[in-house]
């Protein structure tokens, strides 16, 4: 993989005093910090982060323990809210939302995929890609007409009924890829997606999740430890101590 990687020492976008983003930039980040202060211990998460990435990007973040890279996550997925700096997601500031408001941006344009899946697990498939929609308030008819549609993109139209329990590994995490595209999100955010997963499942989903990257042109933003799920993404940003301190780019991302 290194020899298709060009290095660079600093993010494209490291100035925070950027206009406003360009139609091709989804996430614009300008210095960005994120401090957790619990009275006893003070901890700064993010400090002064700045990033942009463009519509239709694969991004993986990686970075070892406590550099920051979960709270990275949280911040562009608007779980949580930055102590300073501004966040534009698809040209809105989000960076001042209430809870409220953040639940409901992330409802509109945010895809989320866990390590552990997530799924209910006593209710069918369609029941869990579903749940996000019943919140949305989508009807009934355009809730069914979007279920069958990214039961077919994950290949799974005959599992509609099935429990989780009844389904492989790979499986479960494809329908919950499909419960990520349901509210048809401006971007997809991964957390470990593979983290419960063999070598050769894993494989087949981020291959998954490469093309539907390439051929619906979905952004995708991924956190992971593995170098070798890393090599996926066009772009790998490292952080260390709560900055990026560097970023690679991958002309030639792998495949399976």
């Amino acid at each position: 993989m290194a020899e298709t990687m060009l290095k660079t020492e600093a993010p494209l976008s490291a100035s925070p005093h950027l206009e406003a983003p360009s139609p091709d930039v989804v996430i614009q980040l300008r210095d960005i910090s994120k401090t957790y202060d619990t009275g006893e211990v003070r901890v700064e998460a993010l400090k002064g982060v700045s990033l942009e990435i463009l519509r239709g990007q694969f991004v993986a973040i990686m970075g070892s323990s406590g550099s920051g890279k979960s709270t990275m996550l949280n911040t562009l997925g608007c779980l949580d809210h930055p102590t300073s700096g501004t966040y534009l997601l698809d040209g809105v500031d989000v960076s001042t939302f209430s809870a409220a408001q953040r639940a409901d941006i992330r409802n509109k344009k945010i895809g989320f995929i866990f390590q552990s899946f997530n799924l209910l697990p006593r209710t069918s498939v369609w029941e869990n890609i579903e749940a996000p929609m019943l919140y949305a308030g989508v009807s009934k008819a355009e809730r069914a007409r979007r279920i069958e549609a990214v039961l077919k993109v994950v290949g799974m139209p005959e599992k509609a009924k099935s429990l989780p329990s009844q389904l492989s590994g790979g499986q479960q995490q494809r329908v919950a890829v499909a419960r990520a595209l349901v509210n048809e999100p401006a971007i997809l955010l991964a957390d470990e997606p593979t983290g419960n997963l063999d070598s050769a499942t894993s494989g087949e989903i981020m291959n998954f999740l490469q093309n539907l990257n390439r051929e619906k042109g979905i952004t995708l933003a991924m956190v992971t430890h593995e170098h070798d799920i890393a090599a996926y993404a066009s772009r790998v940003i490292h952080m260390k101590d709560g900055r990026i301190v560097s970023e690679d780019l991958n002309h030639h991302p792998a495949a399976g």
